[in-house]
């Protein structure tokens, strides 16, 4: 594993929701920004309005989650045509790339439809998403994925958190080389973030620090019982702190 020397940062992407919590990410620091709705869904496609909105005033990339609802990653004809319209609503709006994930029933990469993903989108980036960590073989998807001409891979090795799956995330990251970028994510905190680029030797990192918000009174009036979640700016901060102090080798 290379070492970690004073030569660049790493990169840091950060989950939002609203074009406020954009903002306020790319000021304390984040270098990119994964736009999704009901991240407390674990993230679905945001509305075309957030898209657009976002875009105008957000001055980091915009990555667009494609994901047309909650659950798992095998999808109706129906509900796959609503990505691929959401993809080109998206891309039409001005995101950098979008993120997306389709499997099998089996839990294998459904390389038809990620073919014509990909397709749909050429000229941006395509991120497939931590739907890979359900892939029972990640290093056939992985080699999948690079025929595809998908640009990232959000994992975090099969594990909970990337902090648990770095030997996973390490050994797809020397498989990859420099044909598919490796993106740890899943419980990147300041904490952790050091031994996670260390031990992967990944030159970034994705992290969704939010936090639950607490509902308003008339939130309780009108029977919400759901949770929201919100960036936590403190816990960014921390993480860019971090961040700041380890630079990467040439190479990682």
């Amino acid at each position: 594993m290379k070492a970690l020397s004073m030569n660049r940062r790493a990169l840091l992407e950060v989950c939002a929701s609203s074009v406020d919590d954009c903002l306020r990410a790319a000021e304390l620091g984040a270098d990119r920004i994964e736009l999704n709705a009901a991240l407390e869904l674990g993230g679905i496609t945001p509305s075309l309005g957030l898209v657009r909105s976002a875009v105008e005033v957000v001055p980091v990339p915009l990555i667009v989650m494609i994901r047309p609802r909650a659950g798992d990653f095998v999808y109706s004809d129906h509900e796959f045509d609503c990505m691929l319209r959401d993809a080109a609503y998206a891309l039409e709006a001005g995101a950098s790339g979008v993120a997306f994930g389709v499997l099998t029933a089996h839990g294998e990469i459904d390389v038809e439809r990620c073919s014509r993903f990909s397709r749909a989108v050429s000229n941006a980036s395509l991120v497939f998403h931590r739907a890979f960590d359900s892939v029972a073989d990640r290093s056939r998807a992985l080699a999948q994925l690079v025929e595809l001409g998908v640009d990232r891979i959000l994992t975090s090795g099969g594990r909970v958190t990337a902090f648990e799956g770095v030997a996973e995330i390490a050994a797809l990251n020397r498989q990859a080389g420099r044909r598919i970028e490796i993106l740890p994510g899943g419980g990147v905190r300041a904490a952790n973030v050091r031994p996670i680029l260390e031990q992967t030797g990944c030159s970034q990192a994705h992290s969704g620090v939010t936090r639950p918000l607490t509902p308003i009174e008339s939130d309780r009036l009108i029977g919400s019982s759901g949770v929201r979640l919100a960036l936590d700016e403190t816990a960014l901060a921390e993480l860019r702190r971090e961040l700041e102090s380890i630079s990467l080798a040439d190479g990682v």
